[in-house]
Formats: C-alpha cells, structure tokens, sequence
C-alpha cells in the first residue's frame, strides 16, 4: 500500500476563498464546486449575482476533470474539434474544471461556472493554487 494526500475541510475551504477572492477582484459572479478524488462534492457556493443554472454546472466540470484525470477543456477542445462523440461521455465538455495533483496524485478538482470559459478556469486555477497544488501531473 501507499499513502496519498486527502483534501481536508482546511483545505477546501482555502481552494473556494482563494477562488472566490478571484472572482471578486475580477468583478465575475460565479459558482465554485471543490471535489474529492472520486468526484464527491465537498464545497458548493453560489456567488451573489451567478447564473442559477451555474451551480449545477461547476460540480459537474470538477467531476469531470476527476473523473477523466484531466482538465474539462480537454473534452470541450474534443467536441470543437469535430470529435462529437466526447458529447456522449459521462462528462462536461466545459472549460472551468482543474485538477488538484499533490505528489503525482489526483486528489480533487476545482470547477467554476458563471463567466466565460476562460474566467471560469482562471478562476479555478487560483483556488488550486492557494494550497500549492499543481493543475496537472
């Protein structure tokens, strides 16, 4: 056996006000999931102002990025580049969803929703970066 990092409450709590405090400085209204390695949630906020229909999107995009151990841009690139089929995996080919790696592990996700794509991932990126996480292996 091995032993691997685990997000703790600390943790995600850090990722979504780090992530949050983007958003704000940015002027972006947005929803924030944080998830576990297995695409649980663990931290769901709705920003004052972010479209509804946004914090059912951003769970899915961190599960996505859990789920596939890539960034959800990976599956939306897919689909605009003709690959149509990625429209049927069990997953949301939005950019805005980032992995959290720690030690070569996937051990979490961060996914954003409310703004452009973009905004969303940056927004994303800035909570993986308040624990000193990495967005890739």
């Amino acid at each position: 056996m091995r032993t691997r990092a685990a997000l703790t409450l600390s943790d995600v709590k850090q990722i979504a006000a780090a992530a949050e405090a983007e958003a704000v400085q940015r002027g972006w209204q947005v929803s924030i999931a944080v998830c576990d390695e297995g695409g649980h949630l663990l931290w769901l906020q709705r920003m004052d102002g972010a479209p509804p229909m946004s914090a059912a999107v951003a769970p899915e995009k961190a599960r996505t990025c859990v789920l596939a151990r890539k960034p959800s841009k990976t599956f939306e690139d897919m689909v605009n580049n003709g690959r149509y089929a990625a429209l049927r995996m069990p997953v949301v080919p939005l950019e805005g969803g980032e992995m959290i790696v720690v030690d070569g592990d996937c051990i979490g996700a961060v996914g954003v929703s409310g703004v452009k794509a973009g905004e969303d991932a940056q927004v994303a990126r800035a909570g993986v970066a308040a624990i000193q996480a990495s967005i890739a292996f």
